[in-house]
């Protein structure tokens, strides 16, 4: 009974949310780099070039591309078995349709993995982690379909130069945000559903077809998708509601349903049907859609929905998706976001009984307002509290209902610019790092009381949760 003994603890961050260093040592521009930064609750602006007036947080994030030894040491002193981070494309090619890559990026990622190794510490790569190389946008980014022979010529080679180093690879983070935030997700710009269905298509092609390259490059590879966990409850017994809540379902899991099975539901074909989106599948897609089926389910989970007839389907927003009601059963974040421990094991039985794969959460966190005391000290009993809720869910998934986890990487184990609006102050890190909404700071990394709950977590393998 508990956790298996080679349980994958760690934390997880994303390139363009921690390293900073937007433009060093060869890298190019991506999407990431031309989001402004906006005050709580405004979307962000976004520009196709650089405004040197304007305030860019991935600019200098974190500067974790400079400090990432120090960084992985401190996961290390928690005791991590894994860190899921991601590698920025326009790094690597930094235009994304380059001929050859930039040696210095990747040597950079050559580092950075090999420090992980040196702490016993398996990397998890996520390669497409909302920053598509900005120039993919004269071709129309994902909606184009030359973007997936760029997208794959970017994985032959990091699979290559990696094999041995790095096990465990995840293609696009949350790929079911290109119906929520379609820039985000995959640079685009119309946001049609015609256009948005295409380049989501081009995306489970470019996934199934990476499964299989690395497959073929090493055999001890193992490919991963990656879901926003949006899930659902109805607002009421309402024949109505419970057909709205299923009709959320589907227009969430659907991408699970092709990255997992290998093709489109038959409910996703007949809307498309109605609405007139064609799919530009050419010949053999459908047959690389299959032989790419991925080896785990990876997915980020904060929250619960509650949906019913009211629901207007057409969603936006990157997790707070607006549904028309609120759960008055459950308490909420400093950013509303429901908080609901229990919803974690429902979804993580939810989609292994509906796709019997292992699953995997990588992203679980609280985002908060740190207070750092006159002594220096943070005191963030909420986070550890929150944290340990949700473990104990995951725990009852594994010993009562018999899902079968892999691991468990919190977001984000130090804290990081906001994907959606750039803030600092939404903190969700063991660390701290001395850094404002202005980018103004230290960035000296200091450690939180739930630093050393959680290296206590480990430690015990998750059986000791006090603090």
């Amino acid at each position: 009974m508990g956790f298996p003994k080679d349980f994958m603890w760690g934390g997880a961050t994303a390139a363009n949310q921690c390293e900073g260093a937007y433009l060093t040592d060869g890298k190019g521009l991506s999407t990431a780099d031309v989001m402004l930064a906006s005050k709580h609750g405004v979307p962000r602006e976004i520009t196709d070039g650089i405004d040197r007036n304007s305030f860019y947080p991935s600019h200098q994030a974190v500067d974790h591309y400079h400090r990432y030894k120090e960084d992985i040491a401190l996961f290390a002193e928690m005791g991590f078995k894994c860190y899921r981070l991601s590698i920025a494309w326009s790094r690597i090619f930094p235009n994304g349709d380059d001929h050859e890559p930039n040696e210095e990026g990747l040597r950079h990622y050559e580092e950075v993995f090999k420090t992980c190794a040196e702490y016993g510490i398996e990397p998890m790569v996520t390669l497409s982690h909302f920053e598509t190389p900005l120039g993919l946008l004269k071709y129309g980014s994902w909606a184009n379909r030359k973007v997936v022979d760029f997208f794959l010529r970017y994985c032959r080679t990091v699979f290559t130069r990696y094999k041995g180093i790095v096990r465990y690879w995840l293609t696009f983070n949350e790929i079911n945000v290109m119906s929520t935030k379609p820039w985000m997700a995959g640079g685009i710009v119309v946001e049609d559903e015609q256009t948005t269905m295409a380049a989501a298509f081009h995306q489970f092609l470019a996934s199934a077809k990476a499964v299989q390259i690395a497959h073929e490059i090493d055999s001890d590879n193992k490919v991963g998708m990656m879901y926003n966990g949006h899930v659902a409850y109805p607002a009421s017994p309402d024949p109505e509601d419970m057909q709205a809540t299923l009709d959320f379902t589907h227009k969430m899991l659907f991408y699970c349903d092709v990255q997992c099975r290998g093709y489109y539901p038959n409910h996703k074909l007949k809307e498309f049907e109605r609405k007139g989106i064609m799919i530009p599948m050419q010949e053999g897609d459908a047959e690389d859609l299959r032989a790419g089926t991925v080896d785990f389910i990876s997915f980020s989970y904060y929250m619960t929905h509650t949906v019913g007839k009211k629901t207007d389907m057409n969603f936006q927003g990157l997790n707070g998706v607006k549904t028309g009601y609120k759960n008055p059963h459950l308490a909420t974040s400093e950013w509303g976001w429901a908080i609901d421990p229990m919803g974690l094991r429902y979804l993580l039985n939810l989609l292994f009984d509906r796709y019997q794969l292992p699953l995997m959460i990588v992203e679980n966190g609280l985002g908060a307002i740190d207070k750092v005391e006159e002594d220096g000290t943070i005191k963030d009993s909420y986070r550890i509290e929150y944290l340990r809720d949700h473990i104990l869910a995951m725990k009852k998934a594994i010993d009562i209902d018999g899902i079968p986890v892999m691991g468990y990487t919190m977001w984000g184990p130090i804290d990081i610019i906001a994907a959606s609006t750039g803030e600092m102050k939404k903190r969700y890190g063991f660390i701290h790092v001395d850094v404002d909404d202005e980018g103004n700071g230290t960035h000296n990394r200091t450690k939180k009381e739930s630093f050393y709950w959680y290296k206590k977590v480990i430690e015990s393998n998750g059986e000791n949760l006090t603090w």
